[in-house]
């Protein structure tokens, strides 16, 4: 009881400040999220599909985000075309965020293998709101929590909003440099400011949804080719820095490729106190790509049995198949980005 009693005190306290944007710790399996100048790292479809658990164990199923995606470059256009659509689950019902984004990316060449990709990407956000769900202050009893000593629910004096859904147009941007040896990328959310929130209570409140801004970067250092039956091996470390608003969290670690299969370890800190460290394996063969991830989690919420964080990725990367293969065996990436196919 105590805890579900400070779990929808805190979700109820970041309704009213505005919460952070879920983010992937397998980002490689949802770069149309990360930034949209990620739009199109393949000639072919690659379709990708990641789910997060986040504290399972806390409360029931705290955090759930389901999220699919679509790109690929089309050469003609010299540009990269997708769209990725995301359902987030906070609190087993009690805000449900359902987005869809069409992205688009122009690649430029600057001198022989260096590039840069300019991103957009821009779509409908709706949020749902279960009011009867939530807890407040006036609702709590120092002996029986949010209900009386029959099971019903206190009565709160907290006025029901008119409105229980907001619907909102979103637009985000990014820039991405890039050449065989390394990758480097900013990225920019919420130009518009959306506002998603119900409770109209002071000026700060009425300001939108913060910007969120991502900066990361990486290398991909190759430790054997790979041929036409069997991938190489390479090491990419990376890092990735995110802030919205008051909060902020840097990940740091390395994926390695070892032919069919591939881990990754990373450690995430808060700008406040340390976070996570997360473990990644998983399995590549053909044009299908799995991977599971799990977050340790090392902060103060480690000893409130959280049960960590789960992410399951499935990527679809037509580009494997054979006949697809001869028809691009001519065309060459001069990238680093082979974790991200």
């Amino acid at each position: 009881m105590k805890r579900q009693i400070f779990f929808f005190l805190f979700l109820f306290t970041g309704f009213l400040a505005f919460g952070q944007d879920p983010v992937f710790t397998q980002f490689y399996a949802a770069p149309l999220q990360l930034n949209p100048a990620f739009t199109g790292t393949t000639y072919a479809p690659r379709f990708a599909m990641i789910y997060r658990n986040q504290l399972p164990s806390f409360a029931g199923n705290a955090y759930e985000t389901y999220s699919a995606s679509y790109d690929q470059f089309v050469p003609e256009l010299n540009s990269g075309i997708g769209f990725f659509v995301m359902a987030d689950d906070q609190g087993e019902g009690l805000i449900k965020t359902n987005l869809f984004k069409a992205n688009y990316s122009y690649r430029v060449r600057v001198v022989d293998d260096f590039y840069l990709k300019f991103g957009v990407n821009a779509g409908l956000t709706q949020a749902r709101y279960d009011w009867d769900s939530f807890v407040f202050f006036d609702q709590l009893d120092k002996l029986t929590g949010p209900v009386d000593a029959s099971g019903n629910p206190n009565p709160t004096a907290e006025g029901r909003p008119e409105e229980l859904n907001r619907t909102y147009f979103d637009v985000g941007s990014g820039l991405l440099a890039y050449s065989p040896h390394f990758y480097l990328g900013f990225s920019m959310g919420h130009l518009t400011r959306p506002n998603e929130g119900l409770l109209q209570i002071n000026n700060e409140l009425t300001e939108g949804l913060p910007l969120i801004m991502s900066l990361h970067a990486g290398t991909q250092i190759t430790l054997k080719e790979g041929n036409n039956d069997k991938p190489g091996t390479f090491l990419s470390p990376n890092v990735l820095i995110l802030k919205q608003g008051d909060f902020g969290q840097v990940n740091a670690g390395a994926y390695l490729g070892l032919g069919y299969f591939f881990i990754g370890s990373w450690y995430r800190h808060g700008f406040a106190n340390p976070d996570a460290i997360m473990g990644l394996v998983g399995y590549q063969q053909g044009i299908i790509k799995v991977g599971y991830s799990y977050d340790f989690t090392v902060s103060e919420l480690a000893s409130a049995n959280g049960g960590g964080t789960h992410e399951i990725s499935l990527i679809v990367n037509l580009e494997k198949l054979p006949g697809v293969q001869r028809r691009l065996r001519a065309r060459r990436y001069n990238d680093c980005f082979e974790m991200f196919r």
